[in-house]
């Protein structure tokens, strides 16, 4: 059942942070590892934010999970310090919503 579970994946300095907030908690230091808990997650849990780190070499894997409603998959920065992948699968979404980059279109 998935009403409301939402979970954190990434390294475990970054995430167990999210404890004291009542999240549950993942530990998945490389790609092999966060495709094993993301697959094993997105059978139960309605939200799983991932580390932008881990999140970029998941890529093929997050794509797949766009196409479904269930679970939402949301990359979070590391400790602050984004390397952009999120904001550019952001910017990718809208665009291909809308048809137009109103997000950071920047004229020439």
């Amino acid at each position: 059942m998935r009403e409301g579970k939402i979970a954190v994946v990434g390294d475990k300095d970054l995430i167990l942070a999210f404890k004291a907030i009542s999240m549950d908690v993942f530990c998945a230091e490389d790609k092999d590892e966060g495709e094993k808990v993301i697959r094993k997650l997105a059978k139960t849990y309605s939200v799983i934010f991932v580390t932008e780190d881990l999140a970029a070499q998941l890529d093929g894997l997050l794509c797949k999970y766009k196409t479904k409603a269930y679970p939402a998959i949301i990359p979070i920065p590391k400790s602050g310090k984004s390397n952009g992948y999120g904001m550019a699968g952001i910017k990718a979404d809208v665009e291909r919503a809308i048809g137009t980059d109103i997000l950071f279109n920047k004229e020439d």
